[in-house]
């Protein structure tokens, strides 16, 4: 029998999927191998005693930091609402950085990297996290090379992950190296999840984020580009209207909003496609069309470079249940080749299961 030891670390206001997603895709090795392979999990707490998550469940530890501790192959750090109480702990750094020279491998999930980067382990280390914590890791640790729309990533020993349910992401890819693909696709199956999803953080996160102040001489011209998505702006047309010089508007905004008018402006673009396409029906040429994207084509391109995922995708997997039936309905009959294409993937998908399909009908 291969066994493999993994400790999961858990402190106040840890989150529980952070440890229950990884924990139960591990523990289906044992059942699909038959009881060949395994994954012995252990919790190793923070304090002594009961911890209860941010969800208000407790868990009783099997060990904690300040005890002798089994030689673990693989460590875990959840993230949750209590590891910015947690990060800096001195012990927890301590126990960390002992642990990261025995074990073979060190992850964290969500922020949970922040208890890894306090122990001096995210140095000059391509890292990811949940997207709303990112610009807080960069201030805190600015030497990490972040990649934020990734899932997870991986930097020699040390693996981190975007938010939450990315942990099952993670799980899979270890079981996989552990394992071998067909063990982590059977495991994919069983969870009924991607083992491989398609797309990065971006597709859950709103790219449009930095807005001016009030005060702001460029708050004007942004709410006038959020009007006009479908006007063919440039930065010359953007400075005549703001009655600056096309270098002084780049640099005004820049300073202001930390990016540039066009990349402003693209970013309002796809995030007014993604509300089309999640509360309408309406075509992609339509969209294209309202979001200022010179044809249907063009736009499919750009939305899949930005995302990693193509429009028809993101309508599936993100259309709001709430959206008229009728523009539910609509079809983008300027291009029955997409729609044929579309009708066989949603027949393959109803009937196999790969990387980035769906499990009898059902989504992840």
């Amino acid at each position: 029998m291969k066994r493999i030891k993994v400790g999961m670390v858990v402190f106040p206001g840890f989150q529980l999927l952070d440890i229950a997603g990884p924990k139960d895709a591990f523990a289906e090795v044992k059942i699909l191998s038959k009881g060949e392979c395994e994954y012995e999990m252990l919790t190793v707490g923070t304090t002594r005693g009961s911890l209860q998550s941010s969800s208000g469940l407790t868990v009783m530890p099997d060990r904690t930091i300040f005890d002798v501790c089994p030689e673990f192959d693989t460590i875990i750090v959840p993230g949750g609402l209590g590891i910015f109480e947690a990060f800096d702990d001195p012990a927890l750094s301590g126990w960390l950085k002992d642990q990261h020279k025995r074990c073979r491998r060190m992850s964290a999930i969500c922020n949970g990297l922040f208890a890894l980067g306090s122990a001096g382990l995210l140095d000059h280390r391509v890292v990811t996290t949940h997207w709303m914590d990112v610009p807080r890791l960069a201030a805190t640790f600015p030497k990490a090379r972040i990649e934020p729309d990734h899932i997870y990533v991986q930097d020699g020993s040390i693996f981190t992950t975007a938010g939450v349910t990315a942990g099952i992401d993670l799980s899979l890819a270890m079981i996989e190296g552990d394992f071998g693909r067909q063990m982590a696709l059977d495991v994919a199956k069983y969870l009924v999840v991607y083992l491989r999803r398609a797309g990065g953080q971006s597709q859950f996160s709103p790219l449009l984020e930095v807005q001016a102040s009030p005060s702001s001489q460029t708050l004007s011209l942004q709410q006038y580009m959020l009007v006009n998505l479908h006007v063919d702006h440039t930065v010359t047309t953007l400075a005549e209207r703001a009655h600056m010089s096309a270098r002084n508007l780049s640099r005004t905004f820049m300073k202001e909003c930390g990016v540039t008018p066009i990349t402003f402006l693209s970013h309002a673009r796809i995030d007014a496609a993604r509300h089309y396409l999640e509360a309408t029906g309406l075509p992609l040429r339509e969209i294209a069309r309202r979001c200022g994207f010179e044809n249907t084509d063009g736009f499919r391109r750009i939305f899949q470079r930005r995302l990693q995922i193509n429009p028809a995708d993101y309508r599936d997997r993100f259309r709001s249940s709430n959206a008229s039936p009728a523009k539910i309905a609509a079809k983008d009959v300027s291009h029955p080749a997409e729609t044929a294409d579309h009708s066989e993937k949603t027949s393959i998908r109803t009937r196999t299961f790969a990387e980035g399909s769906l499990v009898d009908g059902k989504t992840a």
